[in-house]
């Protein structure tokens, strides 16, 4: 089963992550995002470098240790038999270069005099414990992005840092001419003591085009080992011109097509393969702990548990796990965090204890001796593109927040403010060079304040939204059409000031509203576009649905406070804000609505439920509150089941723009969703269709989806999932929850979906108490992501207390 373009990551009968099950258990196939850098990061290795530096040091040693015997020869003042060595002190205890002439047997001042083997081990346990402190310091030292990556990510990195600095050209990089490289950037005038700007973090790139010549070689071996021909396509838009070659070696690289099983793969690679493959191969036990990695992504997170990723390997028949992931670190799929933790090296015992005095016996604390219990190291692994992109996020925020004039004075703009929490978030942006705002609704008036006053002020100032209705919401508050555009547009050039000289964004302050839409490459490339000495507010509501991508960039900075945060005061109003708000706390509460705010249409089956749904959009709400079925829109919890979004749209299509569907599917005048990219919806309407394809109006602007694009990327739209209708509200909203939803129902799922009407909501109701319980004791799914802890470690004078 395939599922369909805009479909939430991580669901398939369900819409929502949150209540999806952990990625090694599932067996759905879901839509793959897009596709990862070519390029991974090579297997770091710092404990065999360690190994080789200590080997040589202590080669060192015993060459100086001979030279002396030789020279006292008959003084009694060489190394006897209970020496250090002579008790097999591991290599690293070996004395370093510049230490003072002699073996361990040399006294203080060069002279001789035997240790005795008390005394060896306490001189043995002082160096270790130096060892251990040192390296702790340099642990909880500044995180500095990509300094710990290895092999070509580690090229890569050092590459685009080059090109950026102006120090080598882009052409250098590439074995063919190409076109002038545009002038270096060049960054703005700063503060003293600015830190030094990261990388920038490219999106994820596009499937490659692929020559016919490629594509029948794909479809033979596909042939071959049993696979639908369908796969070319998509394999070698994956897997690039060779895909055939890499497939043929390495069969398992079908995982990386969309949709792909690990079962499918399996028996694709036994059919090329025949018995020169089993459950252990390493091609197949690398490809598995991507493929998991790829999936948890679609869930939201950035990296995996180690032990998760162990235990998901051992129910696919994988018979050493831990063999497994380490195989796959170091054929570079996938990356280890901490990157310097080795729980089978030889200090790792020593840095979960204490030693006390100078016996070395262990006490009861931890190694800094401040008494109190060690928590163990939590070790994760992830894939590359998602580490680089935290990485550099949490630098350019922490650029933003030390390189901005913190001495503004606007407290005029602020005394002028609408209310008390817009004035707020005023006098706060204007000595913080990142804040983060949340409120509800109602509190996106005090961005737009915010916007408003620093345009008077003679500032280039601009708010993002997630979507082009939140745009133009924003705009209508701030009183100014080109004070508005949608973070697609800005960060595509589409929409916005453009670039200035040296290559940023050619603003002073920007407000990017839906904040938790944000995943992390995306934020990485905004926070990277922004020019330094800029301002950057991110505003949002908590309580909804969370990116599409992968991460929690919204909720990893408001944990992390690593900013100062304004929270708004201005409750949502009417009957319909008093129930979301109270949805927002884990309470179900029942509301006064005098005027027929919320509705609750109560069914008992599937079949009912649309067709309640059906009279509702085209009859009940039109004659009661006049408004049209093209303003009311209906949200249900999954894509799939009797009352998923293919059957309401189907049904809804029937009595609201009845045709044969004669452009694939698609007639003029119904509602569709584009999906330009994974994650992002665009509701539309179907104009016409020609040779070039299909003609579409979403919110004024044209859009011309090719032919074979229009199957994957375009469905009906007059019913959405929770995730689809995210960033966006229509004066109407059915809310849809059938008895085989209650699976799919999360605290988040119905404080997004209840919240999607402005002046009417109406909720066709079928899951009993399912729905209480799920506003009460389901919250959202925790994602496991590394933003928080980097910005934690980054030094951020000015983090709120």
């Amino acid at each position: 089963m395939t599922a369909l373009p805009g479909e939430t990551p991580g669901t398939v009968a369900t819409d929502t992550p949150e209540d999806a099950g952990p990625p090694a258990a599932t067996e759905a196939e879901v839509p793959a995002p897009a596709e990862a850098p070519e390029a991974v990061a090579g297997p770091e290795e710092p404990a065999e470098a360690e190994e080789q530096a200590e080997a040589a040091e202590a080669v060192e040693a015993e060459r100086a240790e001979r030279a002396e015997e030789a020279a006292a020869d008959g003084s009694g003042a060489h190394a006897d038999a209970d020496g250090p060595a002579a008790e097999g002190a591991p290599a690293d205890e070996a004395p370093a270069e510049d230490a003072p002439a002699g073996d361990a047997s040399t006294g203080e001042e060069g002279s001789p005099a035997a240790l005795s083997e008390a005394q060896a081990e306490l001189a043995a346990q002082r160096e270790l414990r130096e060892r251990i402190a040192k390296r702790k310091a340099e642990k909880n030292g500044p995180v500095a992005a990509g300094t710990k990556l290895s092999g070509t990510a580690a090229d890569l990195l050092a590459a685009v840092r080059a090109v950026e600095s102006g120090e080598k050209a882009g052409t250098e990089f590439f074995d063919s001419p190409a076109a002038p490289a545009p002038a270096p950037r060049r960054p703005a005038p700063a503060p003293a003591g600015q830190p030094h700007r990261p990388a920038p973090t490219a999106a994820a790139p596009a499937e490659r085009a692929a020559s016919p010549e490629a594509l029948d070689a794909v479809r033979a071996v596909l042939t071959e080992g049993g696979a639908p021909e369908a796969l070319a396509r998509p394999a070698t838009g994956r897997l690039g011109e060779q895909a055939a070659g890499l497939l043929r070696a390495d069969p398992w690289q079908l995982l990386a097509v969309p949709g792909v099983r690990p079962e499918q793969a399996d028996g694709f690679a036994r059919a090329l393969l025949g018995a020169a493959c089993g459950p252990d191969d390493g091609r197949r036990t690398a490809a598995l702990v991507g493929w998991l990695l790829e999936r948890a992504a679609l869930q939201g997170h950035t990296a995996l548990e180690i032990e998760a990723v162990r235990a998901a390997l051992a129910e696919r028949a994988v018979s050493d796990p831990e063999e497994a992931v380490r195989n796959a670190v170091d054929e570079g799929v996938a990356l280890r965090f901490p990157e310097d933790d080795d729980p089978t090296g030889p200090d790792a015992a020593y840095e979960e204890e204490e030693y006390d005095g100078e016996g070395g016996a262990p006490a009861e604390g931890d190694a800094d001796g401040s008494g109190e219990s060690t928590e163990p190291v939590q070790v994760l692994l992830g894939l590359d593109r998602y580490a680089l992109a935290e990485e550099s996020l949490a630098e350019g925020l922490a650029r933003l927040m030390n390189g901005c004039e913190k001495g503004a004075d606007w407290t005029a703009a602020a005394a002028a403010a609408p209310s008390p929490s817009a004035a707020e978030l005023i006098r706060t942006t204007a000595t913080a060079g990142l804040v983060a705002h949340s409120g509800g609704e109602a509190a996106r008036a005090e961005p737009a304040a915010l916007i408003a006053a620093a345009r008077g002020l003679g500032l280039r100032a601009l708010g993002a939204a997630h979507s082009a209705d939140g745009r133009r919401r924003l705009a209508g508050a701030v009183g100014a059409p080109d004070a508005a555009v949608t973070l697609a547009g800005l960060l595509s050039g589409a929409e916005g000031p453009g670039r200035d000289e040296d290559g940023a964004l050619a603003l002073d302050l920007l407000v990017v509203l839906d904040a938790p839409q944000l995943d992390v490459e995306g934020a990485a490339v905004l926070v990277e576009a922004l020019a330094d000495g800029a301002r950057l507010v991110l505003s949002g509501d908590p309580g909804v649905l969370g990116s599409a991508g992968a991460g929690r960039v919204f909720a990893d900075v408001l944990a992390a406070r690593a900013c100062p945060q304004v929270v708004s005061r201005t409750p949502d109003p009417g009957p319909i804000g008093e129930l979301v708000s109270g949805i927002g706390i884990g309470e179900l509460n029942q509301v006064a609505a005098p005027g027929k705010e919320v509705v609750i249409v109560p069914v008992r089956d599937a079949g009912e439920a649309v067709h309640r749904t059906v009279q509702l959009v085209a009859d009940s709400v039109p004659r009661a509150f006049s408004i049209p079925a093209t303003d009311t829109q209906v949200i249900t919890v999954g894509h799939g089941g009797a009352a998923g979004t293919r059957a309401l749209n189907e049904a809804l299509k029937q009595r609201l723009n009845p045709g044969p569907g004669r452009f694939g599917g698609f007639d003029p005048g119904d509602r569709v969703v584009h999906v330009p990219a994974p994650g992002r919806a665009v509701p539309g309407v179907v104009r016409s269709a020609d040779a070039e394809g299909l003609h579409l109006d979403c919110s004024g602007v044209p859009v011309v989806v090719p032919q074979e694009r229009v199957e994957s990327a375009v469905r009906h739209g007059w019913a959405l999932s929770a995730h689809q209708a995210a960033g966006m509200r229509w004066p109407a909203a059915v809310v849809v929850l059938p008895g085989d939803a209650a699976a799919g129902l999360s605290r988040p799922w119905v404080y997004t979906a209840f919240g999607r009407g402005e002046l009417h909501l109406s909720v066709v109701h079928g899951v009993d108490q399912a729905l209480p319980h799920a506003v009460a004791q389901v919250p959202a799914q925790e994602r496991t992501t590394r933003l928080r802890t980097l910005l934690e470690a980054l030094p951020t004078p000015d983090a709120a207390s």
